[in-house]
């Protein structure tokens, strides 16, 4: 009789779709054949911790939850080894979306059954891992606004509000961007480096970009008046911003960002350092359960 699959499945509690989606989850993990060890944490800094700590006695980790608490696993997968399965339950579950694991958690747990793997790579600023994004500017002050609590009884709503609140008050700021093909001194709203495909709840990064082409995207917004943002939506839905000439963008495997004064970063909807920043790709770095 073959040995059960033994997975370490980390639930936030406080996540948008929390607890009253996970005895579904469970169900179906264990009528797959799955030995489901559940494990629920009040700290991101508890996660890659008890992953680091449990890996040697479990064959996958199971996170259950939104980007930031997928994020917040992403060290302690690279450390362990183990293909990582993804349960969606936060707000914008960007990394979901391009993986392209459905919304439903039901469904999400049929493609942990199945046992198909992807690696895809892991960005890095200032040692801290992202998935999605990493930006200074407006989505890091929007980061900064946006409390658990918005975003749990609110969901898009809360980052629409908080969104136009942060735009109202937006100034630009002097950063200057350095890469392999030389140093640009830019006046900028926002920089963003993208290691996937979406952000910001389903904006497109690029066009062409993939979790697993071995680069990063940057995308730089100098413009005059921030409220021509409301004219580029449909182009950042696409990934098509780049078209318009008050945008910047660049691809390389490493960035390096510096501002007049210190930024705070932000990383999958969590700020975790601030500038100077040095960014840098690794790829295949992760292997992920996938349609």
């Amino acid at each position: 009789m073959p040995v059960a699959r033994r997975a370490l499945m980390l639930v936030n509690p406080n996540a948008r779709r929390g607890r009253e989606a996970i005895d579904p989850v469970l169900d179906r993990l264990r009528d797959g054949g799955l030995d489901v060890y559940v494990e629920r944490f009040e700290t991101r800094e508890e996660v890659a911790r008890d992953i680091a700590a449990r890996g040697a006695d479990f064959d996958m980790v199971v996170v259950c939850g939104g980007d930031g608490t997928i994020n917040s696993a992403a060290m302690g997968v690279l450390e362990t080894g183990l293909p990582m399965g993804i349960i969606p339950m936060g707000t914008a579950n960007d990394l979901a979306r391009t993986l392209e694991i459905p919304d439903d958690p039901v469904r999400a747990a049929d493609i942990i059954v199945r046992g198909r793997t992807r690696r895809i790579d892991l960005g890095q600023v200032n040692g801290h891992p992202f998935f999605n994004v990493a930006s200074i500017g407006l989505a890091a002050d929007l980061a900064d606004r946006l409390s658990p609590e918005i975003k749990k009884r609110w969901g898009r709503l809360g980052y629409a509000l908080s969104a136009l609140r942060v735009v109202m008050s937006a100034r630009p700021f002097s950063a200057t961007i350095i890469e392999d093909s030389g140093e640009r001194k830019v006046r900028t709203y926002q920089i963003a480096v993208g290691n996937g495909r979406h952000y910001g709840g389903g904006n497109v990064i690029h066009s062409g970009a993939t979790i697993d082409d071995g680069h990063l995207d940057l995308y730089s917004l100098e413009m005059d008046n921030v409220w021509k943002l409301a004219l580029m939506m449909a182009s950042f839905r696409r990934g098509e911003h780049g078209a318009w000439q008050e945008v910047r963008t660049a691809k390389s495997r490493e960035f390096d960002i510096r501002t007049s004064r210190p930024r705070n970063v932000n990383t999958d909807g969590d700020i975790v350092t601030q500038t100077p920043a040095h960014f840098l790709i690794r790829p295949d770095a992760v292997s992920v359960f996938v349609p």
